[in-house]
């Protein structure tokens, strides 16, 4: 029964795209989240972790300043800090 899990773990991976691989490998690390709003930057933000879709249009994270949780919608960049 552990080889059959360990099978379908390796036949999904094997179907991931390299941004799927690069979603997968960045979920523990710090990003860098930043707001703009008519080409300017409005605010900034580290998160703790993962940067997660929201369910329409925004993003949500925890904030590695305050610990809150943030959600937020528009222009928004996300970069992952490399450690």
């Amino acid at each position: 029964m552990k080889y059959f899990f360990a099978l379908l773990f390796i036949a999904g991976m094997a179907g991931c795209t390299a941004g799927d691989m690069e979603k997968l490998q960045s979920l523990g690390s710090e990003h860098k989240v930043e707001l703009y709003s008519g080409g300017q930057l409005v605010r900034s933000w580290t998160s703790t972790g993962k940067v997660l879709n929201g369910r329409s249009d925004g993003y949500y994270f925890e904030d590695a300043e305050t610990g809150c949780l943030i959600e937020i919608s528009g222009n928004v960049v996300i970069t992952r800090i490399e450690e």
